[in-house]
């Protein structure tokens, strides 16, 4: 459930001017995440929201007609998501796609261990895609996946911008189980393209690209919760290594991915709730949307 904390006074901690929106109550974690995605949605819809009732759907269908004009008469619309490991990233990127039409999907008869998602009209691709190094090679340099040297930029840039010009790529498949890449997989050109990972907004060359940019900013509790829950049992890694890589990577996501922040059209903070004592599985949050005002077309 979603939470309204209604004790949100305070300036927002971000550069530029921006408003905040707190989410009405939601009663369970889809919701949740759909309430957190047509939020988001609104933006690209080109509403003002301050307080008065506008229906969800009627802008979920603004922002789906909007977009889909734009790409049908600019070419393929990108959309970022940036945030930490284990913070949500393709949970809400699969509600995010939702909103455009189809159910968001690996490509029909490819590697089932790909990290892309296809829906009618939009492409997802997870930018872990483009690090440099596979797992050993990381172990070999001493670097973390969030530090930008780890990070092929100019595939990444090549392959977004062919992507936006209507071409096919051939992108390659971190393998998150095996820790290795495989064979690469062909991307065609869509109407809508979305970015999440680590870093979206790192290079300039891809930031200016964009259309609108998402930065989910999660709580340390939160986030730790979360990256337990889904490291034990998606992939397999022990509570102690989780703790290790935890410890290990928040020195460089300070310093690399976090200040990403700046260049957010949205920033969606989530904090643990202050309504149940030592909650420590994050189901039950505080959510508060930060929207960057005087930005052309939102």
């Amino acid at each position: 459930r979603i939470v309204v904390d209604s004790g949100f006074r305070t300036a927002p901690t971000v550069t530029s001017r921006r408003r905040v929106v707190l989410f009405p109550r939601t009663q369970n974690l889809k919701m949740a995440s759909m309430t957190m995605s047509a939020a988001c949605a609104q933006p690209l819809a080109a509403r003002k929201f301050q307080g008065s009732r506008v229906s969800g759907k009627s802008v979920v269908r603004a922002a789906k007609r909007n977009v889909t004009v734009k790409a049908e008469r600019d070419g393929p619309v990108l959309i970022g998501l940036a945030a930490d490991s284990g913070c949500g990233k393709s949970t809400f990127m699969r509600r995010m796609t939702s909103l455009f039409g189809g159910k968001a999907t690996p490509p029909e008869g490819g590697n089932p261990d790909s990290n892309t998602l296809i829906s009618d009209s939009t492409t997802v691709l997870c930018l872990d895609d483009y690090h440099l190094n596979d797992r050993q090679g990381r172990k070999e340099s001493g670097l973390t996946a969030l530090n930008l040297k780890e990070q092929n930029f100019d595939l990444m840039y090549e392959q977004t911008k062919a992507l936006m010009e209507g071409k096919a790529v051939d992108k390659p498949i971190y393998n998150h189980v095996t820790g290795v890449f495989d064979p690469a997989e062909k991307i065609e050109s869509p109407n809508i393209l979305i970015l999440e990972g680590l870093h979206p907004f790192a290079d300039e060359r891809v930031r200016d690209m964009f259309d609108f940019k998402i930065y989910l900013d999660i709580s340390d509790d939160v986030k730790f919760a979360w990256k337990i829950q889904r490291d034990m049992a998606e992939r397999g890694h022990s509570l102690e290594s989780i703790k290790a890589s935890i410890e290990a990577r928040k020195p460089d996501f300070d310093e690399f991915v976090d200040p990403q922040k700046q260049f957010a059209d949205v920033v969606i903070q989530v904090l643990p709730t202050q309504l149940i004592p030592d909650d420590n599985e994050g189901k039950i949050l505080r959510v508060r949307m930060i929207m960057k005002e005087g930005v052309e077309n939102f």
